[in-house]
C-alpha cells in the first residue's frame, strides 16, 4: 500500500459543503411539504431559500473547477467491470472477495459510482434545481407577461421537486453505507478529510521496475 493525495482542498471542501447543504434543504424542504416539524413553516421556507441559493453558487464554483482541472472525466460512466461491481456490492463484499476495480488517483470512482454520481449531476440535481426555481419565482412570468411558460399551478413541479428529493435521500442512506466499505471502516471517511488515502501499489509497473534494475546492474 502506498498513501497518495487523492483528493484535493476544494475538492474536500466542495463535497463536505454539498452534504451539509443538502441534508439541510432536505430538512427544511420536507418541513415545508408537511413530513415533518422542525422550524416551523415560515422559517423553514426562509431558511430553504438561503441554502437553495448558496447550493446555486457552490454548483456554480464546483462546475467551474471540474471543467478547468479536467475532473469530469472521472464521472464518465463505463461498462467495464459494472456487472462485478454490482455483484461485490450484492455478494463478495460479504465473503471478503477481492475488489473487482482498483482505485488510483486519475480513477478515483468504480463503474457503479461513476454511472449514479452521472445521473445525479446530469440529472436529478438540475431538475431539482430548475423545479426549485420554478417554485421560487413562478409568480414572475405573468407579472412580466411571459405568457409562453403557461405556468398555472405547482403541482406537476412540485411533485418532480419531491420525487428528487427523495431519490436524494435514498442516494444519501446509500453513501453513508458505502462509505463503511473501504479498505477499513473508516478509511474512505478519513480519505475525504485529510485528502490522503492508501491504495494499492501498482504491481505490475513495480515488477517491471524491479526487472529493469537488475538488467542495469548485470549490463552496466
Amino acid at each position: 500500500m502506498k498513501k497518495e493525495y487523492v483528493y484535493r482542498s476544494f475538492e474536500r471542501f466542495w463535497h463536505w459543503l454539498q452534504a451539509v447543504l443538502i441534508l439541510f434543504l432536505g430538512i427544511t424542504g420536507f418541513e415545508i411539504h408537511g413530513s415533518i416539524r422542525f422550524f416551523g413553516y415560515d422559517q423553514a421556507v426562509a431558511y430553504h431559500h438561503v441554502a437553495s441559493m448558496s447550493f446555486l453558487v457552490l454548483i456554480v464554483f464546483a462546475v467551474f473547477w471540474h471543467i478547468t482541472t479536467g475532473e469530469w472525466k472521472q464521472y464518465l460512466p463505463t461498462r467495464k467491470n459494472l456487472r462485478a461491481q454490482l455483484e461485490y456490492y450484492i455478494l463478495g463484499i460479504f465473503h471478503n472477495a477481492p475488489h473487482p476495480t482498483k482505485k488510483t488517483v486519475l480513477s478515483k470512482l468504480n463503474p457503479l459510482q461513476k454511472l449514479v454520481y452521472a445521473g445525479l449531476k446530469v440529472l436529478v440535481i438540475p431538475v431539482m434545481v430548475f423545479t426549485g426555481l420554478l417554485s421560487m419565482f413562478y409568480r414572475y412570468p405573468q407579472r412580466y407577461e411571459v405568457l409562453s411558460l403557461n405556468i398555472n399551478g405547482l403541482q406537476t413541479i412540485a411533485l418532480l421537486h419531491t420525487i428528487g428529493a427523495f431519490l436524494l435521500v435514498a442516494f444519501f442512506i446509500a453513501h453513508l453505507y458505502l462509505i463503511t466499505t473501504g479498505r477499513t471502516v473508516t478509511s474512505n471517511l478519513k480519505a475525504m478529510i485529510t485528502g490522503y488515502e492508501e491504495l494499492p501499489v501498482d504491481t505490475e509497473k513495480r515488477d517491471d521496475d524491479a526487472s529493469t534494475t537488475s538488467v542495469s546492474e548485470v549490463n552496466p
